[in-house]
């Protein structure tokens, strides 16, 4: 199982929404982290075929996928940021439906979707319209749309979007039971979506792949160190202009920044761990003289 994009571009109007991206992937779970607008969505289109590359070739298990065509989609599982379904179907409806037009069997498709309702935690709710549901809810409903036919992929386009907290973390759990015997590629910009459960994580920037890696890597590998300095208030604008601020706490005895520096940025700095938060703020932040937070 090998999904590979080799000098892999797309480029609209002269712009280079991708640009000559090479990278190897198999079993796991793969986070594709960058900001909106970092060129991840045309990423994945193109990995699912709805967009072909302007240059350079994607291959699975060694063949041109346009050249497999049908073979490779059937393989495929895509959920796409926005995923179309009719309100007043049911969650059973909506599935039995796209299972139709997937091809599978009157039969089998009723036991797919029987195990996937099951396994997405929306057993009891199966005979309910979609049009109810949260907006977890219809995230898992989609991840289910797009296990029908059991794919080796698994192609998933911010998929937390609009969650709470306890819906992301279902879904997260959910994420890493379906990874076992399959490649699933996450994008988000939501450090903690992949934090937990990527296996390798991939830095996303200007259409570039510029960082990659286990998340213990890409902390080990941070080229600043992270400091807490605690400043009188008047003087945290000065800092704000010099160095990127990770986080900012208001205290009784003055304000406590998290500043990312090579060098200490006050006498009484203290060195604080790196996290996955303080590397994205690293490769994606806005630079020194600008207000910093992490997107």
């Amino acid at each position: 199982m090998e999904l590979t994009l080799a000098q892999v571009s797309k480029t609209f109007e002269q712009n280079a929404a991708v640009d000559a991206v090479s990278y190897t992937m198999r079993n796991g779970v793969y986070g594709l982290l960058g900001v909106n607008g970092a060129g991840k969505t045309t990423l994945m289109r193109m990995i699912c075929t709805l967009m072909k590359p302007t240059s350079g070739v994607i291959t699975w298990n060694g063949r041109d996928i346009w050249k497999l065509d049908a073979e490779y989609r059937r393989v495929l599982g895509y959920l796409p940021q926005e995923f179309g379904f009719y309100p007043d179907f049911t969650a059973e409806e909506y599935l039995l439906y796209i299972a139709s037009i997937k091809g599978l069997r009157p039969a089998a498709a009723r036991q797919r979707v029987d195990e996937l309702l099951h396994t997405v935690g929306m057993e009891r709710v199966r005979k309910k319209k979609m049009k109810k549901f949260s907006g977890g809810m219809k995230r898992r409903i989609g991840i289910a749309q797009a296990m029908l036919n059991d794919p080796e992929i698994l192609v998933l386009d911010e998929p937390t979007v609009g969650l709470d907290p306890n819906e992301r973390i279902r879904f997260r759990n959910l994420i890493s039971e379906l990874s076992s015997r399959r490649l699933v590629l996450l994008s988000t910009h939501i450090v903690s979506d992949v934090e937990s459960i990527a296996n390798d994580i991939l830095l996303m920037k200007d259409g570039r792949i510029v960082r990659s890696g286990t998340p213990r890597q890409l902390v080990a590998g941070m080229p600043v160190r992270v400091w807490r300095c605690r400043v009188p208030k008047q003087e945290e604008a000065a800092y704000a202009k010099r160095y990127r601020i990770a986080n900012i706490k208001m205290t009784a005895a003055g304000t406590e920044l998290r500043i990312l520096s090579e060098q200490p940025p006050c006498a009484q700095a203290v060195q604080e761990d790196v996290t996955l938060e303080d590397v994205f703020l690293y490769h994606f932040g806005e630079t020194g003289g600008e207000r910093n937070a992490v997107l």
